[in-house]
């Protein structure tokens, strides 16, 4: 597979996640501002631009941080490079590319995304963006569907895969680290009906609600960290993610015949997970847990950069 192809795939997959991520979590705390108190909505919108890493680009072009200001900035901000609007724009024109490569199903949807987001951004009145979110984690739901089921189990899925778990797990880590800074620090909401429905949302976010129920009776900080970090079998928990990567990156190092240190360093990032448990991670610190998780899961990006993509 030629490396122009491989690397198309490759942020396809990782814009169209990052798209249904950022939805997800505007989504989920819109709803969530119902069941709060108004004089804590700012708190509810700061721990979202943290999220998505570009806090420093919102505060040199926003003065105030309030609902409005965020969900424009996360959604239709076109000067914002992770924006939603814009990475379905780049997943588009990504996907455009390798057009003989993936489904036509795939294209198809991507593309009928792209208008659709395009076409609502130009609306005057936004005052009711959920249909736009449902939209959003519909179209995800169905390219996900359209990989399991229409693609060839080839170089092109693996690459496509990897981005995905590469781009999710990055995203489950943000999402937990700047949630867990936010609530443990406020001693009368741990544990209180009010930390309960905190905690909720951050698992609704990444669709976790029901199976963490299914897994434990009560919804608090450690169990919940324990969930998003080391379940084996939730699609979205950081462990899970890792081990679908390293075996996408098996994968392509076994039909390609490069690895060139993917594999090794991926490998790190599991064997980092598998030699510690929950409690010790709350006890030295979650924050500089993921921080040396999302260092690690950096140097994985630019090894398969070098490995795969840069042109010799």
């Amino acid at each position: 597979m030629l490396s122009r192809v491989a690397n198309s795939i490759y942020w396809m997959s990782r814009y169209l996640e990052r798209a249904d991520s950022i939805a997800r979590f505007i989504d989920v705390n819109l709803k969530l501002i119902l069941d709060i108190a108004l004089d804590r909505e700012n708190v509810q919108w700061q721990p979202l631009v943290l999220a998505s890493g570009d806090e420093a680009d919102f505060f040199k072009r926003y003065k105030t941080l309030d609902q409005k200001r965020v969900v424009h900035f996360l959604t239709f901000d076109n000067l914002n490079p992770n924006s939603i609007l814009s990475c379905i724009l780049n997943a588009r024109e990504n996907a455009r590319t390798v057009r003989e490569i993936i489904p036509t199903e795939l294209w198809e949807t991507i593309n009928e995304l792209y208008h659709f987001i395009q076409k609502y951004s130009k609306k005057r009145q936004k005052d009711n963006l959920l249909p736009l979110y449902a939209q959003i984690k519909a179209s995800n739901n169905v390219a996900c569907g359209l990989v399991a089921n229409a693609m060839l189990r080839d170089q092109a899925l693996h690459f496509l895969r990897l981005g995905q778990m590469i781009e999710r797990a990055d995203k489950t880590a943000r999402l937990l680290d700047v949630k867990y800074f936010h609530l443990l620090p406020s001693p009368e909401y741990v544990d209180s009906p009010y930390d309960a429905v905190e905690w909720g949302a951050v698992l609704r976010s990444v669709s976790a609600f029901q199976m963490y129920r299914k897994k434990y009776h009560q919804v608090n900080y450690r169990d919940v960290s324990e969930f998003l970090i080391f379940d084996s079998f939730f699609p979205r928990s950081i462990n899970y993610c890792v081990n679908q990567a390293l075996s996408s990156l098996g994968a392509i190092t076994e039909m390609t015949g490069v690895d060139m240190g993917a594999k090794y360093e991926m490998a790190k990032l599991q064997q980092m997970l598998l030699l510690t448990n929950v409690d010790k991670v709350l006890a030295e610190g979650l924050h500089e847990f993921i921080d040396v998780f999302q260092f690690n899961l950096n140097i994985v990006d630019q090894v398969i950069y070098r490995s795969f993509f840069e042109l010799k």
